[in-house]
């Protein structure tokens, strides 16, 4: 069925992919991005000659997440254009790289601010939309490092991605009554296909990174870097990340799949995340909630067909 789509940070990366995937699939794809008419608007002509090519209707949007005020035209335009919103797809990100204490605290404001924030503000622009039609998917791109094996000088960048996961726990269970569902998808390390690492912030504190240049840290960050040489898959196919966004995005509503893991490298997130979704689970169903696992026209379809 053909869905009207919005996704953050579809500029690169990710977000470029699924919302490419997403049109090939047969859907209205508004792939959003910031300084369209600037630094972004090689991006927009391309999204314009992929749709004109691929006779796909692929769509680009000026969003800011960082602004209440630019989230908030967007997703009305969306909708005015679309004449609804179905799926919400959370993208939007910024890594950083380098040791925790020389990012200064002003840093880490601004990178919660992107990997966090950005979501609340999209949620309340678009999410007033979903509950008045009473249906609806939000889909969140989380990370492994949530949950998986980490290593150091990416703290905080996983810290905001941890911030947004749990976020998006809490959301499902609060959106379940109003009949929409939640997906999180969680995308391992991929070290090419992405800009994630050639675009990484750094620390603006350089007096401190001076220190950890110097200090028996000296070789650290080399030694991470050739860490993640030797756990990635060389042959991993970054483009798993969107098709696997398009598999949930096309299954039947209420059959989403709460998690959903593309995980090459296969550092434990999947296991500790099963894990922590079971004891979700259980809890809500001692304490009389169990209904908050799905949304609300599951279970009563459910409660028909019986």
């Amino acid at each position: 069925m053909k869905q009207v789509i919005v996704i953050t940070g579809a500029s690169s990366g990710f977000g470029e992919l699924a919302a490419r995937e997403l049109a090939k699939a047969g859907h209205t794809v508004y792939a959003t991005m910031r300084e369209t008419k600037g630094r972004n608007a090689t991006q927009v002509e391309a999204a314009k000659k992929f749709a004109r090519e691929n006779k796909v209707d692929l769509r680009t949007v000026e969003l800011d997440v960082a602004s209440q005020e630019s989230v908030d035209a967007a997703i009305q335009e969306i909708v005015r254009e679309g004449g609804r919103l179905d799926v919400v797809i959370h993208n939007a990100g910024h890594m950083v790289y380098g040791p925790a204490e020389a990012f200064t605290p002003e840093q880490l404001a601004q990178i919660y601010d992107i990997n966090v924030l950005s979501t609340q503000r999209v949620n309340r622009a678009a999410l007033p939309f979903l509950r008045k039609q009473g249906n609806g998917l939000v889909v969140w791109v989380s990370s492994t490092s949530t949950r998986g094996g980490t290593p150091p000088y990416l703290g905080p960048y996983f810290a905001a991605k941890a911030g947004m996961d749990a976020l998006a726990v809490s959301y499902a269970g609060e959106l379940a009554r109003w009949n929409i569902e939640t997906t999180i998808v969680v995308p391992g390390a991929f070290t090419s296909g992405t800009n994630h690492f050639a675009h990484s912030g750094s620390p603006e504190d350089k007096a401190r990174l001076k220190e950890y240049e110097s200090g028996p840290t000296a070789e650290l960050a080399k030694q991470i870097t050739k860490g993640f040489a030797l756990t990635a898959v060389a042959d991993a196919d970054v483009s798993e990340v969107a098709k696997a966004i398009v598999r949930v995005v096309d299954m039947p509503f209420g059959t989403c799949p709460f998690r959903v893991h593309i995980d090459p490298a296969q550092d434990g997130a999947e296991i500790v995340n099963g894990v922590a979704d079971r004891v979700r689970a259980e809890l809500l169903r001692n304490m009389g909630l169990a209904d908050l696992l799905t949304p609300s026209s599951t279970k009563v379809a459910a409660k028909q067909a019986s």
